[in-house]
């Protein structure tokens, strides 16, 4: 069993390119908040406004709290699964350009669900595979 020294220091940070791609495997859950942010922050700077977010399909934990994040986010146009191969483990987002005032955009009032259009195929496997 190995355990955390709490003498070590720290562990270095990780360096993640600013390429409009950002996968969320190498990271803690608790991370994905303020990384994502900042992620978003970073591409909005270089310029770059079309951003893929990968966080896996799994149960959906981790993609329902990157679209709540989304949601919330001034800086996001739209965003939407991903339409290739990766379907649902990755999410598209579109952000608005620098120099582009950005909107302002309060908190969704209660965490009733978000229509989101999803194809019919994906509502079959979550019905089959999901237990609620």
């Amino acid at each position: 069993m190995v355990t955390s020294d709490p003498d070590a220091p720290p562990a270095a940070p990780v360096l993640t390119p600013i390429n409009g791609i950002l996968d969320l495997h190498a990271f803690h859950p608790k991370e994905v908040p303020d990384l994502i942010r900042e992620y978003l922050r970073s591409c909005r700077a270089a310029h770059i406004t079309e951003i893929r977010i990968i966080h896996g399909k799994g149960k959906g934990v981790l993609r329902e709290t990157v679209h709540t994040l989304l949601r919330r986010e001034p800086m996001v146009r739209n965003f939407r699964l991903a339409n290739d191969r990766s379907s649902w483990g990755a999410t598209l987002v579109d952000i608005y350009p620098p120099g582009v005032p950005l909107p302002p955009r309060c908190a969704p009032a209660s965490k009733a669900p978000v229509l989101v259009s999803v194809p019919g195929w994906y509502r079959l496997l979550q019905r089959i595979f999901v237990k609620r």
